[in-house]
């Protein structure tokens, strides 16, 4: 169903035309742009949203230099013969309509795939068009093997015939006007003296403004002329074959017309997502239950508008009373406009809105008479809204500007009172706008029916522009009046005429304005109170990160500083035990080995310590795995789930599947690898009781440890060694007495006492 032409006329929708076709690329653009109309079609309302928001976000659309060549496609249907530059025209828009079907077809999956479609293949067109024409629209000489042959011809004809007019011009030197070669109707003469032509031999070709001069073919050119005349006008008929050819090709692409078809579309959607970056315009949803919802609705038309709320549901008109020039009539056109914009497939002005489909905006705005229908202002008001009451649905959005105006105020109350209760039982939708006193007392009463009015500034007597819901305007008549100057009497004697009630209404809303004005700044104070209160809490927030990124700084680098320290260590040990294979500064080295060994771990960085939250099992604790039937080392914690050291093994639990063994231990110096270190324990200088601890480490690294212990109690004969293996699976055990059995270091080995470790203890008798 097409909507009423008038309506859009009213709600200035020729306007967003005019932005739109602005924003075209191409007359065929501009030539939808013009056309555009609302639908109330909801499929294709969602497609063509669709496809804006791919033109946005997806394909960027480029149709520059697409030219409208329908009229040459039907001249050339016509039979009619094409110039070479309208070819060249034609095959430059289908070309470059290829090239956004390709653009198309390679960056989008969304809707704009499927417009695509509409673009034909006509490369074949325009290859042979190209290559036939140079860039002025000429025929090229290789279009065809016999323009190249002509053309090959007329040059060198073209060259001797000058030669031979050069040997005549010093033999007519006498009788010329000019001493030049010149051409004439095609033919190559000279120009000689009107007193003197009857002295010379050959053709009189053409003469002179004036009189004076005549252009004459010498005899002895005239044959080579003539031949020149034949080669031209061969070379003219076969231009025409191939441009007639070319034609005839364009005519009989058949594709041409839908192509020329969907540039237009193309160029429509990319005129709307133009449209849409640069208005700031946001892509509606559909409501399906009939209501309204938008959020910072703008008016798009006017620069740098109020934007305001609208809503309408259980509320299904708004009565907007108040003074004129106070944007009633704005706020109206705001919401017709964007429902007709949305309707069109076009984003509207609002950060978000929710709008139904409807199936036509009834519109009464303005001032309209008819000089040749005898019609007031009133009657035309009045012809427009019997319009509006016969086709007043749920489906219609109704805008009435000023109703019950034009006519005796308490009559035109009547009559608007009357006409809002109609559209209230059709159900239908909109805003109403009016002066009328009584309506506001009407508004209040009745259900469906909410008032509002538009904010005003009495001490600047501006109006604010913001919608105000739920209460009725108020004139300011008398007030802007009072500020204005006049006299009290006057003013007085206005009161007075308007009687108590008028004048209790007038009072009732001035108190509901201030009261609203003081719940505006206490919730204005309330608001920059807590803006504070965040400020404050982000500035905490930020010094916080900053401690914690120094925090981790400082660690970092005493971390860093401590491997380096440990890895000096090391190298330093490295160095030692090669300098140890000397059996002359063994004990020494080895001396020096211990202090060094002893210094490392001093300094080597402590594993991470798990925040104690009561939990009694923590990194380093001894515990009891009843799945695995065996005992372990916490190494690591990280939630509930823990990493245990079995033996040789290291395995993942949850902390319920675990409990306690003992009491904490401090966890063992951990190797780069991240495994606890061997360590000797209750070595001192004077009394050597070595305790090798070797749970927890991998295989190779144990038996590493092992003899460099060896080696080192050897060097300071001291002797026994006490190795802690743990029992486990006994992998690590037998891995351990394999070396020591291969050790020419070691006089013997056994287990030791029960109560000293049993199994998971071997004691090392070092050789003397």
């Amino acid at each position: 169903m097409a909507f009423d032409p008038r309506a859009l006329s009213a709600l200035d929708f020729p306007r967003i035309r005019d932005a739109l076709s602005e924003r075209s690329a191409t007359s065929l653009g501009t030539e939808r742009a013009r056309a555009l109309s609302p639908s109330d079609d909801a499929g294709r309302i969602a497609r063509e949203l669709d496809e804006v928001e791919d033109a946005l976000f997806g394909v960027s659309l480029s149709l520059g230099g697409i030219q409208d060549i329908r009229e040459l496609h039907a001249r050339a249907g016509e039979g009619r013969v094409l110039s070479g530059q309208e070819l060249l025209n034609a095959a430059y828009s289908l070309d470059g309509a290829m090239t956004v079907g390709r653009a198309i077809h390679t960056n989008s999956r969304g809707p704009l795939r499927e417009v695509g479609l509409g673009l034909g293949d006509h490369s074949d067109l325009v290859r042979r068009t190209l290559s036939a024409l140079d860039r002025d629209g000429g025929v090229r000489d290789d279009a065809s093997p016999r323009l190249r042959d002509l053309r090959k011809r007329i040059e060198p004809l073209r060259g001797r015939i000058r030669e031979r007019l050069a040997a005549t011009l010093d033999k007519w030197a006498d009788l010329l006007q000019e001493h030049i070669v010149t051409i004439r109707r095609d033919r190559y003469v000279l120009p000689v003296l009107a007193s003197r032509v009857g002295q010379v031999q050959g053709i009189i070709v053409d003469a002179s403004a004036t009189g004076q001069t005549y252009f004459v073919e010498p005899a002895a050119v005239t044959p080579l002329n003539n031949e020149l005349t034949r080669l031209i006008l061969d070379e003219e008929a076969e231009v025409r074959r191939i441009l007639t050819e070319l034609s005839g090709l364009l005519a009989s692409d058949t594709a041409v017309p839908m192509t020329l078809v969907t540039v237009g579309e193309l160029d429509l959607i990319a005129a709307k997502a133009r449209l849409a970056r640069d208005w700031r315009l946001n892509r509606p949803e559909v409501s399906p239950d009939g209501r309204y919802d938008l959020r910072e609705a703008r008016h798009p038309l006017i620069e740098n508008p109020v934007p305001n709320d609208i809503a309408l549901g259980d509320t299904k008109l708004l009565l907007i009373t108040g003074p004129n020039m106070g944007g009633k009539t704005a706020t109206l056109k705001t919401l017709g406009l964007n429902v007709l914009m949305h309707q069109c497939g076009l984003y509207v002005a609002a950060a978000s809105a929710k709008l139904p489909v409807v199936r036509d905006v009834l519109v009464d705005v303005g001032d309209e008479q008819s000089i040749e229908a005898s019609l007031s202002t009133f009657a035309s008001h009045l012809k427009h809204l019997r319009y509006v009451l016969r086709h007043a649905a749920p489906d219609t959005l109704v805008l009435v500007d000023e109703l019950g105006s034009g006519t005796d105020p308490d009559e035109g109350a009547a009559l608007a009172q009357a006409m809002i209760e109609c559209l209230l039982s059709q159900d239908a939708r909109g805003i109403i706008t009016s002066h009328l006193s009584p309506l506001k007392q009407f508004a209040l009463e009745t259900l469906g029916l909410k008032n509002a009015s538009m904010g005003f500034d009495l001490q600047t007597l501006a109006p604010t522009y913001h919608l105000q819901v739920g209460q009725p305007g108020r004139s300011y008549a008398l007030a802007i009046a009072r500020r204005m100057g006049l006299p009290g009497g006057v003013l007085d004697r206005a009161e007075t005429l308007l009687g108590p009630d008028a004048g209790l209404m007038e009072r009732m809303l001035e108190g509901l304005e201030h009261e609203r004005a003081d719940l505006a700044g206490q919730l204005e104070g309330a608001a920059a109170a807590r803006r504070e209160a965040e400020a404050e809490l982000g500035r905490v927030r930020a010094e916080r990160e900053t401690l914690e990124t120094r925090r981790g700084e400082m660690l970092a680098e005493a971390s860093q500083k401590a491997e380096t320290l440990y890895a000096d260590a090391i190298e330093r040990v490295r160095t030692l035990r090669a300098r140890a294979q000397e059996d002359s500064a063994r004990p020494r080295v080895m001396q020096e080995l211990r202090e060094l060994r002893t210094a490392a771990q001093k300094i080597r960085p402590a594993p991470p310590v798990r925040e104690d939250r009561g939990d009694p099992i923590r990194v380093g604790s001894r515990v009891d795995v009843p799945a695995y039937n065996a005992q372990g080392q916490v190494l690591e914690m990280r939630g509930d789930d823990l990493v245990v050291q079995l033996g040789v093994m290291k395995v993942g639990v949850r902390r319920r599947d675990v409990r306690l063994k003992d009491e904490p231990v401090k966890a063992a110096p951990k190797t780069r690898s991240g495994a606890p270190r061997a360590a000797f324990v209750g070595r001192t200088s004077t009394n050597f009781q070595s305790e090798l601890q070797l749970r927890g480490l991998g295989v190779e690294e144990a038996v590493e440890e092992l003899r460099t212990a060896i080696l080192e109690a050897r060097a300071l004969k001291e002797t026994p060694l006490r190795v802690v293996h743990g029992k486990g699976m006994g992998v690590l055990r037998r891995t351990l007495r394999d070396y020591l059995k291969n050790d020419k270091n070691v006089e013997s080995f056994h287990d030791a006492e029960a109560n000293q470790g049993g199994h998971g203890v071997t004691i090392v008798n070092i050789r003397a």
